[in-house]
């Protein structure tokens, strides 16, 4: 077993790389959005400067996603398979939420991702896709009268603050909350506490182990040692 207090690879670099493009590209998104559609903001940037920030940001996330998705395949149809895996103790995850806000109740053991953070990725990942179509659609039918359909820019737009929320919510479990915060080291790093992993991820954590005996390696002291 790995002495206490040492670390466990949670995320490769090219995992990270994806999480970080889209969190600079959501805030360019978000920030260019507020300037084209809420009326106090309107006139701090020229609106043909914010709209063309708003679709190059769009335009780099795609891509990027493209390219570090094919780069790296294997990777992350591991990823995609463990998110989309939700067995018996997912569903008493998202049962017990109730009791784990009111009386603390313990949770069912879970793998490299909870039953929330799947949860969150499938909800994300449709709003992402909505608003890409509903975002196309604008701008195609300013070149083409056949491409606007009413109510495109509301349902763009209902998108943006369903995903703001939603990213409120992350930033919150990701810097203010004191069982989740360590978490964060290993979107930062690619590592976190072998102990607190533990704690919220045990399957996975015993799956690591078993792929990874105690004559393997010493476990992971510094980011230097993860690989993509």
């Amino acid at each position: 077993m790995a002495a206490p207090g040492s670390r466990i690879r949670r995320f490769t670099v090219a995992e990270r790389l994806l999480h970080w493009l889209l969190a600079v590209a959501f805030v360019v998104l978000l920030y260019t959005g507020f300037l084209m559609s809420v009326p106090v903001l309107e006139g701090t940037v020229p609106r043909p400067t914010a709209k063309a920030w708003h679709i190059d940001a769009a335009v780099a996330l795609a891509v990027g996603t493209v390219v570090i998705l094919i780069a790296r395949s294997r990777v992350f149809a591991r990823t995609v398979g463990q998110l989309e895996r939700f067995d018996d103790d997912d569903r008493r995850w998202l049962a017990q939420v109730p009791r784990r806000v009111t009386i603390g109740a313990t949770a069912p053991p879970q793998g490299r991702f909870n039953a929330g953070q799947k949860l969150n990725t499938a909800v994300v990942a449709g709003l992402m896709v909505v608003s890409y179509i509903t975002g196309g659609l604008l701008w195609l039918g300013e070149r083409n009268t056949t491409y606007r359909f009413a109510g495109t820019i509301d349902v763009h737009d209902d998108v943006m603050w369903l995903l703001m929320l939603l990213v409120i919510g992350h930033l919150y479990m990701a810097l203010i909350n004191p069982f989740t915060r360590p978490a964060l080291r290993g979107i930062v790093t690619g590592s976190v506490d072998r102990a607190w992993a533990r704690r919220h991820h045990a399957k996975w954590v015993a799956d690591e182990e078993h792929a990874a005996p105690e004559s393997s390696p010493a476990p992971l002291t510094t980011d230097s040692r993860t690989g993509p």
